[in-house]
């Protein structure tokens, strides 16, 4: 939840910061319109919102799982969502609208939920294996 309190910060602080840009730049040219500059940060953070706050409510879900198979279907896709989320936080920092500090204090967080995750879904296979299951 930490993660996702973080990225819900974000989202708000760049949609905040992107909008006074854009007001000043509104001030010499007056169209009414949303400013693609804006869309595109928009569209990023919440894609990052998105991914970055279902990395926790997957992981909700796995706890109560009703079953082995439930339970580790649950912790891929929070894996694969926290892989998402370091994605859309390359691309945010890439396209300069998050500074270094911004960026490697998200991304650090958001690299130990991986490395959590994958962790966790390796011994899920190990045992996956040991029961003489396949994967």
């Amino acid at each position: 939840m930490n993660f996702a309190d973080k990225v819900i910060k974000l989202n708000d602080y760049l949609l905040e910061q992107e909008s006074k840009k854009e007001d000043e730049r509104s001030k010499k040219t007056k169209s009414g319109r949303i400013p693609v500059s804006l869309k595109s940060v928009a569209n990023l953070s919440n894609q990052l919102l998105r991914a970055g706050t279902s990395v926790g409510a997957n992981n909700a879900e796995a706890t109560s799982a009703i079953s082995k198979a439930d339970y580790k279907s649950k912790s891929y896709i929070a894996l694969k969502e926290a892989r998402e989320s370091l994605y859309w936080l390359k691309l945010l920092h890439r396209n300069k609208y998050l500074n270094d500090v911004e960026f490697q204090s998200l991304y650090d967080d958001c690299d130990e939920l991986v490395k959590v995750l994958t962790h966790r879904c390796k011994k899920l296979d190990e045992n996956n294996d040991k029961d003489g299951k396949k994967k």
